[in-house]
């Protein structure tokens, strides 16, 4: 029992990182380019997990094979795009509807499912996307019934996040987890570089004082370190020791964390429409995960989650 509330406690910890990250990012991204951001953010947990695995794990580096790697790099993709439309659109909608809209990862696993891996949704699955999808049309839309650009991004990056979860659930019981993750991870940073050469002031990246800048280096240090690396030793780590279904209600108050630290730390305010919504979609993500397995999700990672 000592084991599961310590397991617990840490999970929730490790969540309540993730909602208040996107406060961070958002005040970080206004100094250097989203792309940017995520290229130095991802390199640096990389590096920390490959020190990590070159420390305590040298063993495993004989497993490193051409099969883990395209597998990694897939799911690397998948994280790649759901950072990449999240932190743009950050730029344009607020912290709180930004964590609300991407916790509908957790709703849109099922569907996926579904179509990919033939794994047909439970009743309670099908409800939950459904209040989810009131929620989310409550929260993003205004009073001319026109969506946000940004909230339309952030959308696409839940539904990048969901995509990673399923490609996750297929491989993570394939390959040693650890190498699996530092595949993704630098994909993820490969990826966010190449992109902000072609599409960002690239050389911010290696800008002093751009990165000297409170906002930006206490971001990256948080998001790469506690967010990034750090929360992947926790998850692994404790997950073991408690239930799958007390795991999917922590990962749950992902959204309300970043509701709740965007208005103590942004003094962001939310409509009553839009509180409703973000009600509508924290109990369809309760209800969607609830019957399903979590074990497409056991080995997920959050950004900042």
């Amino acid at each position: 029992m000592k084991k599961q509330w310590a397991a617990d406690m840490c999970l929730l910890f490790v969540t309540f990182i993730w909602g208040a990250t996107f406060v961070l990012v958002q005040n970080a991204i206004s100094f250097l380019e989203p792309l940017s951001f995520n290229g130095v953010r991802f390199l640096l947990a990389g590096l920390f997990l490959l020190i990590w695995l070159f420390i305590f794990h040298r063993p495993q580096l004989k497993m490193w094979n051409g099969s883990l790697l395209l597998s990694g790099a897939f799911m690397g993709f998948w994280l790649f795009s759901g950072y990449a439309f999240q932190t743009i659109g950050l730029l344009y909608t607020t912290s709180a509807k930004a964590g609300f809209i991407t916790g509908l990862s957790v709703v849109l696993v099922p569907l996926f499912a579904f179509f990919l891996l033939k794994q047909k949704p439970k009743a309670n699955a099908i409800l939950g996307v459904l209040i989810a999808a009131t929620g989310l049309y409550l929260l993003t839309m205004n009073g001319e019934l026109s969506v946000n650009k940004g909230d339309v991004l952030v959308f696409l990056c839940a539904v990048s996040f969901g995509m990673h979860i399923v490609i996750t659930g297929k491989y993570s019981s394939q390959f040693p987890t650890l190498l699996l993750t530092i595949t993704q991870i630098f994909t993820v940073a490969i990826l966010c570089v190449t992109s902000a050469f072609f599409f960002e002031d690239w050389t911010q990246m290696l800008n002093g004082a751009v990165l000297q800048k409170t906002e930006v280096w206490s971001a990256l240090l948080i998001t790469s370190l506690l967010a990034t690396a750090f929360a992947f030793l926790v998850q692994t780590n404790f997950q073991k020791y408690t239930t799958a279904t007390r795991v999917a209600l922590i990962f749950a108050m992902e959204p309300v964390f970043a509701a709740f630290t965007a208005y103590i730390w942004a003094g962001e305010r939310l409509t009553i429409s839009a509180f409703a919504g973000c009600l509508l979609i924290l109990l369809g993500m309760i209800l969607a995960e609830l019957p399903i397995s979590f074990s497409l999700r056991k080995n997920f990672l959050s950004t900042g989650k």
